[in-house]
Parts: C-alpha cells; structure tokens; sequence
C-alpha cells in the first residue's frame, strides 16, 4: 500500500511564498548595501590626493584604510601640496562622525587648508585661520587635525596640531619617540583658537609620521598602547633603512590589532640630513 504525503495546508504555501518573497528581498537588499558600500569607499578615496609631493632628500607616502562598518566610509584624510613660497605642507586629520556628511566636511576642510595657506605658511597661523573658517561655516561638526610644513631652504620642519593624536618620529641611528606637542582645540569649535607651532631642524636623516586614531585606538586598545607599538614600528623600520612605502605599510598593520572599526590614515616623511649649505 503506498502511503501518500498529506497536501501542505494553505498556510504552509503562506509561508513558503512568503519566505521565499524575504529571500529575494534580503537579497536585493545585501546587493545595495554592497553597492552603497563600494560607491562611498570610492568617494572617499577619490576625495584623497593621487599623489603626495617630494623633494630632493625627502620622500612621502601615504596609506588609508577604510571603517569596518556601516557605509565604509568616514572622515580621515591626508593631503600635501606646494606653498606659494616653495615649502611643502602636509595635513592629516579626522572629522568627527562615519557618514556621508563626515566624509563631505573632510573635502571642506581640505580644501579650506589649502586655501588659507596661499596666504599663510606657518602651521599655527593656517591651522587658525581654518578654524575661524570652519566655525563661520555653523556646522555641527568638529575635526582633529595636524598640519606640516617643509621648509627645503632650511631643513626646518614646523608643526602644529589641533587636538589630533601625536606623530611619531625616528632617527637612522634607532632613536624613535612620540612628539608629545603642545596643540589646540580641534578644528571647529571655537573662534580665535590659537595653535602653537613646534620647529624641528632636521638634522639626522629620519622620519616623521603622521596618522590618525584609527591607527592606534580601538574598543580594547588605548592609544597609548597603539602609540607606543606605532613608535617601535617605525624606530625599527628606520633603523633598517625602510622606504617611505615601506613604512606606511608597517605602520598601517598596527592598525589590525586594535581591530579598528574606524577609518584609519598614515603619512610618512622620510628625510635624510640637512646638507650643509642649507639657510639655518
């Protein structure tokens, strides 16, 4: 006698249809965010430099690493660029927030920094006036940032940064060290802020590092820890008589053990010494 299955019973084929319908839909809906997810990694790469500008005896380069989570994109950024007066200036920062807006107000700044240094080269004096600029514009929205400049007629390097977690420095001979300047508030809050500036004589042939907290900090890690595995990275890496790629690459591997679900961004300054011609 063959035994025969019973019909499924209406509410079965209910629930079969209506599976199948949140199936597709779930479906669909991984293959947007997907999309969403590539078409704002690229925004936010396509907002950073192609390329850094060098000179004879100092080399640049860069590395950005996108969030975790969410749209994959964020507010870090990195820039460099030709002064009217021949010096190189460099920045480096992270706007407050993971969305579209964060990433649209890091091009702001950029291009704000950039503006206000063809009418002022010192770090302290551009990193202020971007601040009055950003204040006036009465967005909700703050950024930590440090600002660099490169001065080839002197082998000065000056700095300035505005809340932004501290570089990282080495000399060739395996001195390395976090340089613990002082700074101001972040970009944004307040009007008049004023940011001092720090000026190194390059000396030594070595390096300087900029990054942002993504680098260094995450749910289990403090940046005084990432801080300070940052700072052995790149006293070994400068030792050893690493490149500028090389090390941004290095130092952007500190980034996976805070396991980061921020962006995250390295800029590397390799410098040999001063010449000896050069005006102190």
């Amino acid at each position: 006698m063959t035994r025969r299955r019973p019909p499924r019973s209406a509410s079965a084929d209910d629930l079969l249809i209506t599976l199948g319908r949140l199936t597709a839909q779930a479906r669909e809906s991984a293959e947007l965010q997907r999309a969403r997810v590539d078409l704002a990694e690229a925004l936010q790469r396509d907002m950073l430099p192609a390329a850094l500008p060098s000179l004879p005896g100092l080399r640049t380069a860069a590395r950005y690493t996108p969030a975790r989570d969410g749209l994959d994109i964020g507010g870090d950024w990195f820039d460099g660029f030709v002064m009217p007066d021949g010096s190189l200036g460099f920045s480096i920062g992270d706007v407050q927030g993971h969305d579209v807006e964060a990433a649209a107000f890091m091009g702001q700044i950029r291009i704000g920094l950039r503006a206000v240094a063809t009418a002022a080269t010192e770090p302290g004096e551009v990193l202020s006036r971007a601040n009055d600029l950003l204040v006036s514009v009465a967005r909700e929205l703050f950024a930590t940032c440090t600002f660099v400049r490169f001065d080839p007629a002197t082998w000065v390097l000056e700095s300035a940064r505005a809340g932004h977690v501290p570089a990282v420095w080495a000399t060739a001979d395996g001195c390395c060290g976090a340089a613990q300047d002082d700074g101001g508030l972040p970009l944004g809050i307040q009007p008049g802020e004023g940011y001092p500036v720090t000026r190194r004589r390059l000396t030594q042939a070595g390096a300087f590092v900029l990054l942002t907290d993504g680098v260094i900090e995450g749910p289990t890690v403090p940046i005084d820890t990432g801080l300070e595995r940052v700072t052995g990275l790149v006293g070994a890496g400068t030792g050893a008589g690493a490149g500028a790629d090389e090390l941004a690459a290095a130092v952007m591997t500190a980034a996976e053990f805070t396991d980061h679900t921020d962006d995250a961004a390295v800029l590397v300054l390799c410098h040999d010494a001063s010449p000896p011609d050069v005006v102190g």
